[in-house]
């Protein structure tokens, strides 16, 4: 076995530093166990990229965006989830009736494919009527 005597002094601060490093590695039976939760780490933020990606929904991770989604469209347990800017709520179909007074804004059609289509009313012309034609 060779002395440490006739080497260079960065050699030996580099076998010293190795051996407070074995030494910490046996003291600690859990700092192995810290370098794992730092690769679960990284491994859970690449797993949200990836599924925002297949998504193909950057805006979820965009701060200044707005985006509106429909989760189990015409189901018993439908949502309407809004995303605008940092904030997100959550809008649940209840089976309630309500009541009041309002103006009628448009028809909505289910078409033979299932899709919903929403026809907006028109809003009558300004101005005076006009009386029909007389010939």
């Amino acid at each position: 076995m060779q002395s440490l005597e006739g080497k260079a002094p960065a050699m030996r601060s580099r076998r010293a530093a190795r051996h407070r490093w074995q030494e910490i590695l046996e003291d600690d039976p859990g700092a192995g166990l810290l370098n794992l939760f730092d690769v679960w780490i990284a491994f859970a933020v690449a797993l949200l990229l990836a599924m925002v990606s297949y998504m193909k929904l950057p805006e979820l991770i965009n701060a200044n965006s707005s985006v509106t989604l429909i989760a189990n469209p015409g189901g018993i347990d439908m949502e309407l989830i809004r995303k605008e800017g940092t904030k997100i709520e959550r809008y649940r179909a209840t089976s309630e009736q309500l009541t009041g007074e309002g103006e009628r804004l448009g028809t909505a059609y289910r078409l033979t494919n299932g899709e919903v289509v929403y026809v907006p009313e028109r809003p009558p012309a300004p101005g005076p009527a006009k009386a029909p034609l007389k010939r």
